[in-house]
């Protein structure tokens, strides 16, 4: 089973299988999911999807996760895109990766000429030469001659039909990946796509060791993805073949197996269960930051909030930490309330008002938000002071209400708000 970092492990890079590992065989995310997920991501990890569904079955699964800012692999690495609630789609593509499509369908229908063909219209659904059973992909299907199914570059190709696993070398000799599904279904996409290759581009782009690389998966198409991360873990249920690959395997999804993974990330010196969503977030933040914090929001038309950030201060750089997918929608007294739940002190008003002391911030795109230093209380009880030192620099005697009050230098942003 999973171990525990300490505190002072750093940011990881997570990558996660959807189907078998996030998502059940009924189709349902298990209890307590979204809450692991959301406390890694508080801790700052970067958490990526990595799945062989197509871009439109990945995009309504990762907003039932909580998942709508980040990045996700899919298509079994022909597709990485940036999610973005911003944009109309709720995502952007970063990276696709296409290839001539003539040679191998020409091949699958000389093997087996009954077989359905399937072309993935990346973002809608798929072009087919023959419909698929609804339940066999996902997005909506269009009916079309194979002549247009080899008249485009594609991203993925499903065949479909008896037996055609026993023909992954002969399709492969065409210069396709193809990754089998099961006796009756492949997968081909471009010559040396995979989950591992894509996942690679995006630690590169992010500037995540290779060491703190972390997969989780329980699928042929995991693989590559298992044995490339520092850590591969495999869920339970998995086949022999892909425990094998793996560094250690967890419990199955019915045991909550990548939950514990996720729980595996967190500080061991710090408990979320009896705080709120919020509360917690905010903890785990505050536990893993490597210098003081603040916490920045964002509204757009309306008092909820859209967008929830920490940020730390580094060599007098202001930096995002991490976000707190809790924060988005609530408001900022709620988050005033869950600092307090948590621990955590802020910068009042004046002399004998508890609201907190908000101060603007800028984007550099026009968009002005709030932003809100928050700082170790004395009589937090998860708080190992002498080791949270960096996270304060009293510049004063505590005050009576027992919070460490912080000087705040002037600084300047990097990558965002300023």
């Amino acid at each position: 089973m999973a171990t525990t970092q300490s505190r002072t492990t750093p940011r990881r890079f997570v990558a996660l299988d959807i189907d078998g590992t996030l998502l059940g065989r009924d189709g349902r995310v298990p209890i307590g999911t979204v809450a692991a997920l959301d406390l890694a991501r508080a801790a700052g990890h970067e958490v990526v999807l990595a799945t062989g569904r197509s871009l439109v079955g990945l995009s309504p699964v990762a907003t039932q996760l909580g998942l709508i800012d980040g990045f996700a692999v899919c298509s079994n690495g022909a597709l990485t895109v940036s999610l973005d609630r911003a944009v109309a789609s709720g995502y952007v593509i970063q990276h696709a990766q296409r290839f001539d499509p003539a040679p191998v369908v020409r091949r699958a229908l000389d093997l087996a000429p009954g077989a359905r063909i399937g072309v993935e219209d990346v973002g809608w659904g798929w072009q087919v030469s023959e419909p698929f059973d609804p339940e066999l992909l996902n997005g909506e299907q269009k009916h079309v001659p194979v002549v247009d199914l080899c008249a485009m570059p594609a991203t993925r190709i499903a065949l479909h039909a008896p037996g055609i696993s026993r023909h992954v070398e002969a399709l492969a000799a065409t210069g396709v990946t193809v990754i089998p599904g099961g006796q009756d279904w492949l997968d081909l996409t471009a010559p040396g796509t995979g989950k591992a290759p894509a996942l690679e581009r995006l630690r590169t782009q992010l500037g995540i060791g290779p060491a703190a690389t972390v997969a989780v998966g329980d699928g042929h198409n995991d693989l590559g993805m298992l044995a490339w991360a520092g850590r591969g873990v495999a869920m339970g249920q998995a086949s022999e073949e892909v425990r094998q690959a793996a560094d250690e395997v967890t419990g199955t999804i019915d045991q909550h197996g990548a939950i514990a993974v996720l729980r595996s990330l967190l500080p061991d010196d710090i408990r979320t269960d009896a705080l709120s969503p919020l509360a917690g977030q905010l903890s785990v933040a505050a536990h893993t930051a490597s210098g003081p914090m603040a916490l920045r929001v964002w509204h757009e038309d309306r008092s909820e909030i859209s967008r929830c950030d920490t940020w730390v201060l580094r060599d007098g750089v202001w930096v995002r930490h991490s976000p707190i997918p809790s924060g988005t929608g609530a408001t900022m007294r709620a988050i005033e309330l869950a600092a307090g739940e948590a621990g955590l002190a802020y910068p009042c008003g004046d002399v004998g008002r508890r609201r907190a002391h908000w101060r603007s911030v800028h984007d550099g795109r026009g968009r002005t938000g709030f932003e809100l230093p928050l700082y170790m209380r004395r009589d937090a009880p998860t708080a190992d002071l002498a080791s949270r030192s960096r996270l304060s620099s009293p510049t004063r005697s505590p005050s009576r209400s027992g919070y460490r009050t912080v000087s705040w230098p002037p600084t300047r942003s990097r990558h965002g708000p300023e």
